[in-house]
């Protein structure tokens, strides 16, 4: 069975930075695509970021800039760098992977980021 484990949230001051790691249990070269989404209260999921299996990213408009996506394979790891922190950024961001072959999606269980005015 397949986990997705986020870490890396908390509260910042807006303008901080925080890096959200993803750990899967097993390779993480396994998924077609690995991502980044975020849900602020009373709002719908919404993409951050994905990377592709051979390293292409794509990029919400909101975090361009701000935002990185990368991927550490010997560590099974997806992180989001996120820099110049905002108030809009608060939400609960869930790491998300595409697997290659059965096209299943996994999600892990979110972790908070709180950014502060």
């Amino acid at each position: 069975q397949v986990q997705l484990v986020e870490s890396g949230g908390g509260l910042v001051q807006a303008g901080g930075s925080l890096r959200l790691s993803c750990a899967a249990s097993g390779s993480i070269t396994r998924f077609y695509r690995m991502g980044w989404y975020r849900q602020a209260p009373g709002k719908q999921r919404e993409l951050v970021a994905t990377i592709s299996r051979c390293g292409t990213t794509n990029y919400a408009d909101s975090v361009k800039g701000r935002f990185t996506i990368s991927r550490d394979n010997p560590k099974n790891t997806v992180y989001l760098q996120m820099n110049s922190l905002k108030t809009e950024d608060t939400a609960v961001y869930y790491c998300n992977g595409l697997m290659s072959l059965s096209l299943t999606v996994f999600w892990g269980q979110g972790t908070q980021v709180t950014v502060s005015s």
